[in-house]
């Protein structure tokens, strides 16, 4: 099944290149998934092709109107559902909710720009919001894109190799280990002795050790969420300390 993803914005070029590039241009050369750009200007109703205007109550910048926005949902050919509304209110996007999209035929993705939607839009013609984190961006282009790779590296062929995404950072709610490669001794700086000595089972000890480690020292919420560590997982941790710095040995 080829995923298909819909996305609306005002800058349809900010998608289209990066699309055709890296992992994303590789997977859609396999058909593993499609994409379909929709300038929402195209539904505007005047010879300007305005889409915004002045927000009641005052106030600086300008919002996006209802109709434009709502007609180019509503009357694109194929356009798939979810609509996904990418704003700085929406829930947190992480790896569950790529994961989920990743089971989808396919979903769509609407990318603000100026102040924000006329909340009409958000309550008739969405289904849900999405927010990439605490922060704010001039427009939706780059969520969207992000929201993409991490969902397409997530489908069947979307990398080539389908074990890259199993063993990737939140796949199980926890880090990456660190990684290495030649030389073996760079700036006073070793490779772990562990991964050098051809002991498979050992080394993924080490790794799942590594990352268990890091996630308690970066990202406590990520253990409280699995719901602490696990008495083998301690003993894990006292087998194979976590690296202090990138040249400690293990």
């Amino acid at each position: 099944m080829t995923l298909r993803v819909d996305v609306l914005t005002l800058f349809p070029e900010a998608l289209t290149g990066y699309a055709d590039t890296s992992v994303l241009g590789r997977a859609r050369e396999r058909g593993v998934w499609e994409l379909f750009v929709h300038d929402f200007r195209d539904a505007a109703d005047d010879v300007h092709r305005s889409v915004d205007d002045t927000p009641y109550g005052g106030g600086a910048g300008m919002v996006l109107r209802p109709e434009p926005v709502a007609r180019s949902i509503e009357d694109t050919p194929g356009l798939v559902r979810p609509v996904i509304a990418l704003t700085p209110s929406g829930r947190p996007f992480n790896h569950e909710m790529a994961a989920r999209l990743a089971q989808l035929e396919g979903f769509t993705l609407l990318c603000g720009r100026y102040e924000g939607f006329d909340q009409r839009i958000l309550d008739t013609v969405v289904d849900e919001e999405i927010s990439l984190g605490d922060f704010v961006l001039a427009g939706g282009e780059l969520a969207a894109l992000c929201v993409i790779e991490s969902v397409v590296r997530l489908l069947p062929g979307g990398l080539g190799n389908d074990e890259s995404s199993v063993e990737e950072s939140f796949g199980d709610d926890l880090l990456e280990y660190p990684h290495y490669t030649k030389p073996a001794s760079w700036r006073g700086l070793e490779v772990p002795e562990i991964l050098r000595s051809g002991d498979h089972a050992r080394i993924e000890r080490w790794r799942r050790a590594q990352a268990l480690g890091l996630t308690v020292v970066r990202r406590p919420d990520l253990i409280e969420r699995r719901g602490g560590l696990t008495p083998q997982e301690h003993q894990l941790l006292v087998e194979f300390p976590v690296l202090d710095s990138p040249g400690e040995n293990g």
